[in-house]
């Protein structure tokens, strides 16, 4: 397989790629983020990578622009407020977070379980 570098394109342009490529999620602007499930970091439509024969012959993809993570649309999700609470948890802790997929003995979501009780605890009272 080839890797070819990324393509630059203008803004309206790689919008526009943005926009036909990710079947998954709706891109208004280049400014909008995402969470890579692969390699868990957050990033914006501009950082994108947008990859492919220049020449218009072969196909265009997009992928993360970290390092080494070749991953998709697909492995990426808007950042809601249960990711950005874990992010935010995991770069002032040493500790392992569960990962989303983790259950407690009773098959709930723990990062759920773990955020609500977060979010209590940080709550103003009434």
């Amino acid at each position: 397989m080839t890797a070819f570098a990324p393509l630059e394109l203008a803004e309206k342009d790689k919008l526009e790629v943005l926009q036909r490529l990710d079947q998954f999620r709706t891109w208004r602007s280049l400014d909008e983020k995402r969470y890579c499930l692969a390699c868990s970091k957050i990033i914006t439509g501009e950082q994108i990578q947008v990859i492919g024969d220049a020449r218009g012959t072969g196909p265009l993809r997009i992928i993360c622009p970290t390092p080494d993570c070749h991953s998709i649309p697909m492995d990426w999700v808007l950042p809601t407020d249960e990711v950005l609470v874990q992010i935010s948890a995991s770069s002032t802790s040493s500790r392992e977070l569960p990962t989303a997929k983790s259950r407690d003995d009773n098959g709930q979501n723990v990062i759920s379980s773990w955020a609500g009780k977060l979010a209590a605890s940080l709550r103003h009272p009434d």
